[in-house]
């Protein structure tokens, strides 16, 4: 086995290449996230003014077994990302080679993360469980031996929660008897003034989150590069903002699971969008972040926001909803959660899907 720097265009194809062959019998994989991933290696994106991309083949016998790719990014200094990775089964002591190939290259490198692929807002995470499942659009989906490659080092455990959205309803319809928010209001994204809209998301991103794992100050041009693809996807009820006395203090961004309507290799393209308008098949949305400024915290925004979303969710009748990954070790995070999705659903529930990265020393 040896692991090579993608050099030529030969080997930048066979990285490419190499997801097809690790998931074509796999009826559960869904491949919507490869242009994003095609983008961050190949192109040259706002994210490489910060960042180095450098992207590594594995062979085995003079054939493509997998890939990676080491990210360098001075937003996140203290790691050395070990991104995009696909690899078939069977290959020995892959971690140590891949290390080793690390230690070269990032020789000032402190630490290394597997499973971060650039930022948070792109993909994190190795599935744990529910493999005979399709993902959720912009939730990971990878094969079950692909944690133990890495089993060695440090494991990040990250949760998701799935609900059923009717309780939800009957929960908009109690409260709806005692409004009072507080002088919050909630309003739905102006995709007229798109730019503007979207650096309102930055910055409350940004201050959100400052304290969260592997959290990297994020540009308006870096989100409106990875919003864009999606615009016409986007519906202005999808994304919320939560103001006081005129200023956004949150936001809530939800969408329908779009892996619905793909099969396998498939790429969302014109004729999935006119099928999701003129006759929406999905089931399930994804409820994929949703952040109130800490000052903030203990007031009624949060609510503010949900009560929102429920109304487009129960027109279009999803009947489930799916959360954003939350780390394992952000206790206020997941009792937050679990208590909203108990007084929500009327029940305790259980994490549903749980990813993992994995970390350790130089």
């Amino acid at each position: 086995m040896k692991i090579c720097p993608v050099s030529t265009a030969k080997d930048l194809r066979s990285f490419f290449v190499i997801s097809k062959e690790v998931y074509q019998d796999n009826p559960f994989y869904r491949a919507t996230e490869t242009d994003l991933v095609r983008k961050l290696v190949k192109g040259r994106t706002v994210f490489h003014s910060h960042a180095s991309v450098k992207p590594y083949l594995i062979t085995k016998g003079g054939k493509p077994f997998g890939r990676f790719a080491l990210i360098q990014d001075r937003k996140l200094p203290d790691y050395v990302q070990i991104a995009f990775f696909e690899a078939l089964p069977g290959l020995p002591n892959l971690a140590e080679q891949i290390l080793s190939q690390v230690r070269l290259a990032e020789p000032q490198g402190r630490k290394f993360v597997i499973g971060l692929s650039g930022h948070l807002n792109y993909s994190a995470g190795m599935l744990l469980n529910h493999f005979d499942q399709a993902p959720v659009f912009g939730l990971p989906y990878t094969p079950a031996y692909y944690p133990d490659y890495f089993s060695q080092f440090q494991l990040r455990t990250m949760l998701s929660y799935r609900f059923p959205s009717q309780p939800f309803y009957e929960f908009m319809q109690d409260s709806d008897q005692a409004p009072d928010l507080g002088g919050i209001t909630v309003r739905t994204l102006n995709k007229s003034r798109f730019k503007e809209e979207i650096g309102i998301y930055t910055a409350l991103n940004n201050a959100c989150f400052a304290q969260h794992p592997f959290w990297a100050d994020r540009t308006v041009e870096e989100d409106l590069e990875l919003f864009n693809p999606f615009r016409p996807l986007l519906r202005e009820e999808y994304f919320l903002f939560a103001e006081y006395r005129g200023k956004p203090i949150g936001f809530l961004l939800w969408y329908p699971d779009f892996n619905e309507l793909v099969q396998g290799q498939e790429q969302l393209n014109p004729l999935h969008i006119i099928k999701h308008r003129l006759r929406d098949p999905i089931t399930t949305f994804r409820l994929t972040q949703i952040a109130v400024l800490p000052e903030h915290r203990i007031s009624k925004a949060t609510l503010a926001l949900i009560l929102q979303m429920i109304p487009p969710i129960k027109k279009a009748g999803y009947q489930f909803g799916e959360g954003g990954f939350i780390f394992e070790d952000n206790s206020p995070c997941l009792n937050m959660t679990a208590k909203f999705l108990q007084r929500g659903t009327g029940n305790i529930l259980e994490p549903y899907r749980r990813y993992g990265m994995f970390e350790g020393e130089l």
